[in-house]
C-alpha cells in the first residue's frame, strides 16, 4: 500500500544526493560540450586524418551502451593511467581513482559523440555568406568566430544542449553500477531501509521533474536574451 507519511523523510534522504548529482552533471556537461565542440570544429573545417578519427570515435560510442563504456572505464582507466605514467617514470597509484572521476570520464566520452552532433547541426544552420561579407570588411578569423559565428551558432545549439543536459541526469542513474550515488541511487539505498519502494521512486521522479523544469526555463530565458542580441 502507498504510504503518505514516509513520503518526507524519503525526501529528505533524497534530497541529499541532489547537490552531487548536480554537481557531476554539470561536470560532465561541460567536458562533453567542449570535446564535442571540437570533434565539430575539426568535422567542419574537413581536417584530414583527424576527421576520420572523429566519425570512428562517434560511431563507436553513439553504438556502444554507456553502461559498457562504464564499466570499460572502471575496469581500464587506473591501468591504462598507470601504463602512461611509467611512461614519464611518474609513479602513481591510479587504482586510487575515485569511482566519480571514473563516472565522469566514461559519460564524458559517450555524452561528447552526441554533442558533437549539436554542434555540427548548429554549424550546418550558419549561413557562409556572413562570413564572406565579415571577411570583406575586414574581421580577422577570431573577431568573424567571436562577433558573427559565435553568436548564432550557439543560439541554435541551446535547445539541444538542453537536452543534453537532461541525458546527462538520468545516464548518471547508471553511475550506481559502480557505487556512485545520485538521486536514483539513493532512492534505491532509501526504499531498501524501509521497503516502501514505490514512494521513494516516486520522490525520486518529482526531483527529476523539477530539475528539468529548471533546466528547461533557464535554457529558454537565455535563448530569448541572445535571439534579442543577434
Amino acid at each position: 500500500m502507498f504510504d503518505l507519511e514516509v513520503l518526507l523523510p524519503d525526501f529528505w534522504s533524497i534530497l541529499d544526493a541532489v547537490p552531487v548529482t548536480l554537481l557531476m552533471a554539470v561536470t560532465v556537461f561541460i567536458c562533453s560540450t567542449l570535446l564535442g565542440g571540437l570533434f565539430a570544429f575539426v568535422e567542419h573545417r574537413r581536417l584530414p586524418v583527424l576527421r576520420q578519427l572523429v566519425i570512428a570515435y562517434k560511431i563507436a560510442f553513439k553504438g556502444v551502451p554507456m553502461v559498457v563504456v562504464i564499466f570499460l572505464a572502471y575496469y581500464g582507466l587506473p591501468p591504462a593511467l598507470d601504463f602512461v605514467a611509467t611512461l614519464f617514470g611518474v609513479k602513481v597509484n591510479a587504482h586510487s581513482l575515485p569511482n566519480w572521476v571514473i563516472i565522469i570520464v566514461a559519460l564524458s566520452a559517450c555524452v561528447a559523440a552526441f554533442q558533437a552532433e549539436v554542434w555540427k547541426g548548429a554549424l550546418n544552420s550558419f549561413d557562409s555568406g556572413q562570413s564572406d561579407a565579415a571577411l570583406s570588411l575586414g574581421y580577422s578569423g577570431g573577431q568573424l568566430f567571436r562577433r558573427v559565428m559565435f553568436p548564432q551558432i550557439i543560439v541554435a545549439a541551446i535547445p539541444d544542449l538542453a537536452n543534453a543536459f537532461m541525458v546527462i541526469m538520468k545516464a548518471l542513474s547508471l553511475a550506481f553500477a559502480i557505487e556512485v550515488v545520485d538521486i536514483f541511487a539513493q532512492a534505491q539505498l532509501t526504499a531498501a531501509l524501509n521497503f516502501y519502494y514505490l514512494e521513494a521512486f516516486l520522490v525520486a521522479v518529482v526531483f527529476y521533474m523539477v530539475i528539468a523544469y529548471v533546466v528547461t526555463k533557464i535554457a529558454d530565458k537565455i535563448e530569448a536574451r541572445l535571439r534579442v542580441r543577434t
